[in-house]
């Protein structure tokens, strides 16, 4: 005799609810999700001992002293204190 569907989820289907905003909350949701998972899958990989920190380092500095950026007395002090960690 009454119906008492206050109109909830009226078309809807389970799991939307709130109407428009379930479904903005619930895109939102999913492109978080997204998101995360590219940035895991973008993470470079690291050698757990640091050798690639080192190398990474090795490479900016042969590339400054490439640039002339820095003199070949510091860059050979630098590259020893690299080679020594």
């Amino acid at each position: 005799m009454f119906n008492c569907n206050w109109g909830f989820m009226h078309g809807f289907g389970s799991g939307w609810g709130m109407g428009g905003f379930g479904s903005i909350f619930n895109l939102l949701f999913i492109g978080v999700l997204i998101y995360l998972a590219y940035k895991f899958i973008q993470r470079p990989p690291r050698c757990s001992d640091g050798r690639q920190d080192r190398r990474d380092s090795l490479e900016i500095l042969k590339r400054r002293y490439a640039n002339g950026e820095i003199s070949a007395e510091e860059f050979s002090k630098m590259r020893t204190v690299l080679k020594e960690e």
